[in-house]
């Protein structure tokens, strides 16, 4: 079996490369990667149900929703990329937790200060704990998930503020 460290090099040599899938099979265990490949697949689920909206009677209504949700869009992203500049992301897909137990407190919570090498949660997967560190020195200005959360491969689960 791979160890945590092992599969954290695999995970970033994956993501450097080319590679969209990766299979690794030893000893009747098998570790599956996939990029993610959301971004693309999105936007032409988005469109038919766009295209296929206007063809009914009602179209005057759907403009107004549409410029009502852009407008009020643009200015809260701008403000969340003033508060962050970096998120600590989930290198492996597994269930997210705060704290190294359940009746301890959370690791890091909104507003503690973190160095790169401190914890601030773990990912368990396949039954095993894996502690994940900030690896940037800063304040944490938001936690994405919540305690026993499922998570992906890549998704945020905080945002700092570097110092």
């Amino acid at each position: 079996m791979l160890k945590v460290q092992e599969i954290r090099e695999l995970i970033k040599l994956i993501d450097e490369s080319t590679i969209d899938e990766f299979t690794y099979e030893s000893n009747g265990t098998t570790v599956t990667m996939k990029k993610n490949t959301g971004e693309v697949v999105e936007r032409p689920a988005a469109q038919p149900v766009a295209a296929q909206q206007p063809a009914q009677p009602a179209p005057q209504p759907q403009p107004e929703p549409t410029q009502a949700a852009e407008e009020p869009k643009p200015e809260p992203q701008t403000e969340a990329k003033a508060d962050y500049d970096h998120e600590i992301v989930s290198p492996m897909v597994g269930t997210f937790y705060e704290a190294s137990s359940p009746d301890a407190g959370p690791f890091v919570k909104t507003g503690d200060v973190v160095t790169k090498d401190s914890v601030v949660c773990i990912v368990e997967a396949m039954k095993l704990f894996n502690e994940i560190e900030a690896e940037v020195n800063g304040k944490i200005v938001e936690v994405l998930v919540e305690n026993g959360q499922l998570v992906e491969y890549g998704q945020p689960l905080f945002r700092v503020k570097s110092e």
